[in-house]
């Protein structure tokens, strides 16, 4: 495998067709979030609408966060052995029928189906648009483009609780999804126009077979692990609080969903301003730098909010000022956690951007719904949960970075197929 990160491009064909753009890679990555956040602030709305208790109205949530998370676990392999381009595409026609289903489902179960076509689809982007990038790019350069690209595609999901609030005050919860078929439309047929193909070194072995073996090879190196972890985990805390804000600025503390997705704004404001010095910096101070320091920050924001409501601060400010902190470092860590987890083996790009992105959001399900079972016990249960997280995400990356070295001894391969500092 070349080590020399342009003969490295070159051999992924970056350089038989201009670069998609980074609008393209913008929104392709951006559909399946927008399609999430533009929803949360229905789903009491929607409990209501169909007379479900909470933690039902809260499988929408968490089932879209499966099928993202399985689904990608199809995605990457599949686009390593045929191409991110057809692969691509035929997963956003999927999110665009499923948004449709979604828009006229006479009953919840049939939305929820819907909503997993939906994610199913959705999944395609986040995966295929971190392949692309590093089949573009070095490991460190690959952090600063995810970075930027991140950075981009907030400005989505941060009007989207607000946009998806409108609707929903103005006509109703399928407001949104008639407004999200249009945008995968618009999508898909951009990519239709402008999206080359990036990957044609494509010597992953034949059949399902070859597929897997993916998957076994990199589930044996640390190194692979100690990053997808720790981008899970720390993804696992803006996950748990997006499932238990709404329910406490709407019911706990009697506000309206168009003022939560005001607040919301705070958080994406955070998530976007760590995406921008990840995209700045991460070159200049190397992966494991910026994700030690967006976990520290991300801890320090959830026990910030845990200790304001602990002390009785039970107000909007006392949950989302907090959550700024958490955001930035987020943002800091997420970008540089899924770069060095797609630069284990390049030529594995897809499957370890589709196996990352598998435990990413896995965790950010299961958080997301053990919180929503929580609150009826304890309606501050999103404090506890997030700060839970955020604690594992740092613990999980100092311990891999004491220990990785003799990893790297026991697995020399990881060393050259890693590339860029450690």
């Amino acid at each position: 495998m070349p080590r020399d990160e342009a003969a490295l491009a070159r051999a992924a064909g970056g350089a038989s067709h201009p670069k998609p753009s980074l609008l393209i890679l913008v929104a392709v990555s951006a559909i399946g979030p927008l399609a999430l956040n533009l929803f949360v602030p229905s789903m009491p709305g929607l409990q209501a609408a169909f007379g479900i208790p909470y933690a039902t109205a809260q499988l929408t949530l968490t089932l879209y966060l499966i099928g993202l998370a399985a689904a990608q676990l199809i995605y990457g392999p599949l686009s390593d052995r045929f191409g991110r381009r057809p692969t691509l595409i035929a997963g956003l026609w999927l999110f665009v029928a499923g948004s449709l289903a979604a828009a006229v489902a006479p009953s919840i179960e049939l939305l929820i189906a819907a909503r997993m076509a939906q994610a199913l689809g959705g999944a395609a982007g986040i995966v295929l648009a971190r392949a692309i990038v590093r089949d573009l790019y070095g490991r460190e350069k690959a952090a600063s483009m995810i970075g930027y690209i991140t950075m981009a595609w907030v400005l989505a999901p941060m009007i989207a609780p607000v946009v998806g609030g409108l609707l929903d005050q103005a006509f109703d919860w399928r407001a949104g999804f008639w407004l999200l078929a249009a945008a995968g439309v618009a999508v898909v047929l951009s990519c239709h126009v402008y999206l080359h193909e990036t990957h044609h070194d494509r010597s992953l072995g034949g059949g399902w077979r070859g597929l897997l073996e993916g998957y076994r090879w990199l589930l044996r190196r640390p190194r692979f692990n100690a990053y997808a972890l720790t981008t899970g985990f720390t993804s696992s805390v803006f996950f748990s609080f997006l499932a238990g804000a709404p329910y406490v600025m709407v019911e706990v503390l009697g506000r309206s969903p168009v003022e939560y997705g005001l607040w919301f704004i705070l958080s994406s404001l955070g998530y976007m301003t760590g995406n921008g010095l990840a995209g700045r910096f991460s070159e200049r101070l190397g992966v494991e730098r910026m994700i030690a320091l967006g976990t520290i920050l991300a801890f320090l924001g959830a026990a910030t909010a845990l200790g304001l409501f602990l002390a009785g601060a039970l107000a909007p400010w006392a949950l989302f000022v907090p959550m700024l902190l958490v955001a930035v470092g987020n943002g800091l860590a997420i970008p540089n956690g899924i770069a060095g987890a797609v630069s284990v083996n390049p030529r594995l790009a897809g499957t370890a951007a589709g196996l990352a992105g598998f435990l990413q959001l896995g965790l950010g399900a299961a958080t997301s719904q053990s919180v929503g079972l929580l609150q009826g016990i304890e309606p501050y249960a999103v404090v506890y949960v997030m700060t839970a997280g955020a604690l594992i995400a740092v613990l999980v990356h100092q311990v891999a970075i004491r220990f990785w070295r003799e990893a790297d001894r026991a697995c020399p391969s990881d060393s050259t197929t890693s590339g860029g500092r450690r």
